[in-house]
């Protein structure tokens, strides 16, 4: 097995872009607003572990179940696009029972952190790098995403609440393109 140091760092900077763990703090903190809480470390472990399940298994999962990539990449969206509009209108569709336990589960882990982008970005970077570059790859992401879910009070008290709303709203936008991207690219020819 080949390690390249540029490789890693290629591998840590694609994920981290897909990732998006910046750009989803607003959403991080409205629903930790929401439900009191987020169990930063859990939440964590959870979005790396279907990260690595991906890495691993991830094409023949979807294959047992009867689906493909891009089929999983257009149900993320939607999720991804509900989550978009929650920020830009103001509304509630994800109803929460002010459980931190399922909530850390999803929509933290999964879509926000561990969404189909991420997971269908890492079944494809495995035809350009081997999997103990991709591994770490996550591996240091995960640290990343760990000190930003860490860090949500100080973000928020930096922002101040005009800060935060502003910076939710646009940011909401910016989920809902990336919702619509993905499903466009995904969706044509999955109805028949």
């Amino acid at each position: 097995m080949s390690f390249s140091f540029s490789e890693l760092v290629t591998v840590i900077f694609t994920l981290f872009a897909i990732i998006d763990i910046i750009g989803s703090v607003p959403i991080l903190i409205s629903l930790k607003q929401k439900i009191g809480g987020i169990h930063e470390l859990r939440a964590t472990l959870i979005s790396g572990a279907l990260m690595i399940l991906f890495l691993f298994a991830g094409e023949g999962f979807l294959r047992i179940l009867g689906l493909d990539i891009k089929t999983f990449a257009v149900a993320g969206s939607v999720v991804i696009f509900i989550l978009g509009l929650e920020m830009v209108l103001g509304l509630e569709f994800f109803k929460s029972e002010k459980d931190v336990k399922a909530a850390t589960l999803v929509p933290i882990a999964f879509p926000l952190i561990a969404g189909s982008g991420t997971l269908t970005t890492i079944m494809s970077l495995k035809a350009n790098f081997s999997d103990f570059t991709i591994f770490l790859g996550i591996f240091i992401n995960l640290i990343i995403i760990y000190v930003v879910l860490r860090s949500l009070n100080l973000i928020a008290r930096i922002l101040g609440n005009a800060g935060l709303i502003a910076v939710r709203k646009f940011f909401g936008v910016v989920l809902l393109a990336i919702a619509v991207k993905i499903f466009a690219e995904n969706a044509h020819g999955l109805i028949k």
